[in-house]
């Protein structure tokens, strides 16, 4: 019985991965507060979160100790990054950065880079948030999660751990 109830867990979890994976991730570059510039390119090899959020989404101030988790214990092999688009400003994710402790990097966003990822048209314009992409070493989004009912264990429990160790096993 608890196989299969782990089983169901993990079908709904991959059932709720999204429609924008299996491709691969959009280029490009972005400055964080100190206006250093983050570029997927660079994290070859390493698998990479990337993270859509906001600084005023509960959400996300839940799903932040979670990456920062990710990052220290996968460290050196996966990479985390968290974007913001407009509404938030250097205020703000300074903010947020010393209020809860964030150690990843906080990158800017004017809308392209989003809209990009998220194969936004005029017709289509909106996201919602949190949104996590996952992207394997060659650079191909095997992974998106919007927040959701179904999605719930990976941006407040474990479901995420689980995922990135059995990536991490492929890759071996």
């Amino acid at each position: 019985m608890r196989s299969f109830l782990f089983l169901l867990v993990c079908g709904a979890t991959l059932l709720a991965s999204g429609e924008l994976s299996g491709r691969r991730a959009p280029g490009f570059s972005l400055p964080d507060m100190n206006m250093k510039q983050y570029d997927p390119a660079d994290f070859r090899g390493r698998i990479l979160l990337i993270e859509f959020m906001k600084t005023d989404c509960p959400h996300c101030e839940r799903f932040a100790p979670i990456l920062e988790e990710v990052a220290a214990k996968y460290r050196g092999q996966v990479e985390v990054l968290s974007v913001v688009n407009w509404g938030d400003n250097t205020a703000t994710v300074k903010k947020y950065i010393e209020e809860k402790r964030i150690s990843i990097p906080v990158l800017f966003d004017c809308g392209q880079m989003a809209a990009s990822y998220f194969k936004a048209t005029p017709q289509n314009p909106n996201f919602n948030v949190p949104h996590l992409f996952i992207i394997d070493g060659e650079g191909m989004i095997r992974n998106d999660y919007e927040y959701s009912p179904l999605t719930k264990g990976i941006f407040e429990g474990r479901d995420l751990f689980t995922e990135l160790d059995r990536m991490l096993a492929r890759s071996k």
